[in-house]
């Protein structure tokens, strides 16, 4: 079967005041229908841009390498005209921060039916309807219809987005921090309404967060960025219990145990900043912040290396079917 996206050696490079600035440095993952992506990590990571590239939605000047594939078509290669044609119908994009995202001055109603007029050449009564059906689909009030945005609470906007998204039908959906300004009641029920749709409709659905736990539960695989690359990726629930890269074992240890007094004392963390894109370390960039760093760290750049068949990471310390080593837990847990 081929995969609905295929993502191969991609490299995004910004050009600034600064010169060149790498936020994407040789991605590489494939996704199939019907199934599930996390992508995590600190901001500044290259998580976005990945999101923005996939539809070609990043600025001009920007200067991008490797291949897109998108239901076996290139998109870094597409004509204007195919492309307009695939944003919505073909992939859609649910963005963090919906009150920036939906037109202050339009109703939603409005909204959530001109990417269907546009794509689906309906009539303007057939696309509201349609609207009216998908806003019942996320749980919104259908009379909210002629509501503007500001009217709507947070997660009211997120799940306009949401409708929004599915408006066309899209074999593919990425979902670019999309629970992040929820409170977790929202969020909660955002996430089990994403969860809902992707099965009923077999969408391929990539989710980015720099939560974890949002991600090992609305996601089957994890993927663990870091400097613009992946340094984990594998099965979801094991990444975040067992974490291979010390990286990616500091992100889930940084969501403490409710009720345990032990952690609430001696609270988990990671000392550092994620280095500058402009300025990275040699070898390993995550060599200065690594509680377990080795000599050759500082000058061996690793790339993903199997730490189980379906599990890899980009780590010197990993070995095929090792399990995480005592001496990185416990440096984490001193943090």
């Amino acid at each position: 079967m081929m995969p609905l996206l295929e993502i191969d050696d991609l490299h995004v490079t910004y050009r600034g005041s600064r010169g060149a600035i790498p936020a994407v440095r040789g991605l590489s993952f494939s996704l199939e229908p019907g199934e599930t992506l996390g992508l995590a990590g600190e901001s500044g990571c290259g998580k976005s841009t990945v999101a923005a590239a996939v539809l070609r939605l990043l600025p001009a000047g920007t200067e991008v390498t490797g291949r897109i594939m998108l239901d076996g078509d290139d998109v870094l290669t597409m004509t204007f005209g195919k492309l307009r044609a695939v944003r919505w119908a073909g992939a859609s994009i649910v963005f963090q921060g919906a009150m920036h995202s939906l037109n202050p001055v339009h109703r939603i109603g409005q909204q959530i039916a001109e990417p269907i007029i546009l794509h689906e050449k309906l009539s303007h009564e057939a696309a509201e309807k349609r609207a009216v059906e998908l806003m019942a689909q996320v749980g919104l009030p259908t009379w909210r219809a002629r509501s503007y945005p500001h009217q709507l609470s947070g997660g009211q906007r997120q799940r306009v987005m949401i409708a929004m998204a599915l408006a066309c039908s899209p074999k593919l959906i990425i979902a670019d921090e999309a629970t992040t300004a929820l409170d977790v009641m929202i969020q909660a029920q955002v996430l089990k309404l994403i969860k809902t749709l992707v099965a009923e409709r077999d969408i391929g659905l990539v989710m980015i967060s720099h939560d974890l736990s949002v991600l090992a539960d609305t996601c089957r695989r994890l993927g663990v960025m870091y400097a613009g690359k992946l340094v984990e990726h594998g099965p979801s629930h094991e990444v975040f219990a067992a974490a291979r890269h010390p990286y990616a074992q500091a992100l889930s240890a940084a969501f403490p145990t409710v009720g345990d007094p032990a952690e609430r004392r001696n609270p988990h963390g990671l000392a550092g900043d994620p280095p500058d894109p402009a300025d990275l370390p040699t070898g390993c960039p995550f060599h200065p912040r690594c509680p377990v760093v080795m000599a050759e760290c500082d000058s061996t750049t690793v790339e993903l290396r199997p730490a189980r068949p379906d599990w890899q990471a980009a780590c010197l310390r990993v070995e095929d079917n090792s399990a995480p080593t005592s001496t990185t837990a416990m440096a984490l847990g001193e943090t």
